[in-house]
């Protein structure tokens, strides 16, 4: 707002007139001469009618104001006699346009600034807090950092201690492994050298001890099987390829040891000690053999394995059901015999059709008795014998054998029973026992017998399987005595089936008899005894 003011000698007074300029400086104008005692200015700044009045003149005296005029008394500047009048000598004080112009732009000018400044401060003041947030975010990164690190550290720590306890144990246990392959070492020498003290022995007091088997010379060998020609070979053994030969004048099968077969020489000379022991219709006959390389001579099963004939190799005629019973009769005897061996059974460990030989008569026969462990004689419940590996083919080995390397006689059972399914069926093992079994709760056994046997008994064929499953079943508590149980039902099929034979092929003219059939009933026997490898055998 500006203010014009008028001075009177008489009454002393100022008018203003406002003038409207908003936030502008205010000026007084003096009329008079233009004497420099005179003139006075004063300014008056009211800026934006709100702001705090200034005032400056060229006296130091004070000014009062009222609403529409302002009345100055007792100037003590100016003299008693002088009037300030506007037509005499009114003096006018004021501001240049420009003065106020300039006045006006500094202000904005300092406004501006003024504002920038705050701008700049409360961008600094962000920038801070921001600062401040990153710093302290920042210095918990480093906690958390500083905390994995030292967790690392300390797993790092724990995997570095249990790498060293691993590589003590893992030293422990090579330590240990090379002491156990030492003493293997030191008892397989020990071993060996026991089994050629025994061998030399054996051979020096061959004139004391029965011989139960005839040396033969490797030249001697050689000459009945032209030098193992291929044309004579015949099949593969247990350990070993088996060559067909002629010897004194007599068809014989020769088994070769092969040099590169970890157990073959323990396993030959196994065989040898027990079959030179034993003499029966229905094991195949030891009859001579070449120890020095390895070289057993049997009798020569014309008809071959049993495993051949049922899958009819070579476009065989199919075995009839009569001849099937009869040969389960037979193969449970042999194994009867083996069982029933004095001081200790003989469990075969291995029994299949691929180990059970036919000469020319069909009349079958137990080989491959290489495998067989001596079984310490106990009560039945409890006769076992820990062995270090289960030996056998997979799908005739004893469950429990299989998994706990406990062997007894009714290991063989298991394997007999499995057996007796191919006999009706003429399948391979596998999972065998299962499928009769299903087919005998659906009916439908006669589907499962062999087809190429046109004539099957139903009901002795149904009575045979359900005495295979009892022979198979899992547990070996389950499982049927041999002598007591198995044989009387195998005797009685087989009798059924001679008959059957008799009546169509020899009718009238007598019950047929075999001079190789053996009959083990449970009456009347008593076992077979081997007292030592070069002992007779009695069976009275």
């Amino acid at each position: 707002m500006k203010l014009i003011g008028d001075f009177s000698d008489s009454e002393s007074e100022y008018s203003f007139i406002s003038a409207s300029h908003q936030g502008s400086e205010n000026s007084f104008i003096s009329s008079g001469t233009p004497s420099s005692a005179d003139r006075c200015s004063f300014t008056y700044d009211l800026p934006d009618s709100a702001r705090t009045s200034r005032m400056s003149t060229s006296s130091e005296q004070s000014i009062g104001s009222h609403r529409l005029g302002i009345k100055f008394t007792d100037l003590g500047f100016l003299n008693n006699s002088s009037t300030v009048s506007e037509d005499s000598g009114r003096t006018s004080c004021s501001y240049s346009s420009q003065s106020l112009d300039d006045v006006e732009a500094q202000m904005r000018r300092l406004r501006l600034e003024l504002k920038q400044t705050m701008d700049m401060y409360s961008s600094a003041c962000k920038e801070a807090l921001t600062a401040r947030q990153e710093a302290t975010e920042l210095k918990n990164l480093r906690s958390e950092e500083e905390r994995r690190m030292e967790e690392l550290k300390m797993t790092e720590e724990t995997a570095m201690s249990m790498v060293a306890n691993e590589r003590a144990k893992v030293k422990t246990a090579m330590e240990a492994a090379e002491a156990a392959n030492r003493l293997a070492e030191a008892e397989a020498k020990r071993r060996l050298n026991a089994e050629m003290k025994v061998l030399k022995e054996s051979d020096s007091s061959s004139g004391q001890s029965i011989v139960r088997y005839r040396k033969y010379t490797v030249h001697e060998i050689e000459e009945g099987t032209d030098n193992f020609a291929e044309s004579r070979k015949v099949g593969e053994g247990g350990y070993g390829p088996v060559f067909r030969g002629h010897l004194d004048h007599t068809s014989v099968a020769v088994k070769v040891l092969r040099p590169d077969a970890a157990q073959g020489r323990s396993q030959f000379h196994k065989e040898v000690e027990v079959l030179s022991c034993i003499r029966h219709p229905n094991m195949v006959l030891l009859l001579g053999a070449c120890p020095e390389y390895g070289i057993l001579v049997y009798e020569y099963m014309a008809r071959g394995s049993l495993d051949d004939r049922l899958f009819r190799r070579g476009n065989t005629p199919p075995i009839s059901w009569q001849l099937r019973f009869r040969i389960a009769a037979e193969i449970a005897t042999g194994l009867l015999f083996l069982h029933q061996t004095k001081p200790e059974p003989i469990v075969h460990r291995d029994l299949k059709p691929g180990n059970v030989l036919l000469d020319q008569n069909y009349v079958s026969k137990i080989s491959d008795v290489g495998l067989a462990r001596l079984v310490p004689a106990v009560a039945e419940n409890v006769t076992h014998y820990r062995v270090t590996s289960a030996a056998g083919t997979f799908c005739y080995i004893d469950p429990e054998y299989q998994q706990t390397g406990m062997l007894g006689v009714k290991s063989d059972v298991y394997s007999l029973g499995i057996m007796l399914l191919q006999l009706l069926t003429a399948k391979q093992p596998m999972g065998l026992a299962y499928y009769v079994e299903q087919a005998i709760e659906e009916g439908k056994f006669k589907d499962m017998l062999d087809p190429e046997v046109p004539d099957w008994p139903l009901e002795e064929a149904l009575s045979l399987a359900k005495l295979s499953l009892q022979c198979a079943e899992l547990r070996r508590k389950d499982r049927p005595d041999l002598g007591k149980e198995v044989m009387p039902e195998l005797n009685r099929l087989r009798e059924m089936g001679e008959e059957s034979l008799e009546s169509v092929f020899f009718a009238g003219h007598g019950r047929m008899t075999h001079a190789s059939q053996v009959s083990y009933t449970s009456e009347g026997r008593s076992a077979p005894s081997i007292s030592n490898p070069g002992s007779s055998i009695s069976n009275s």
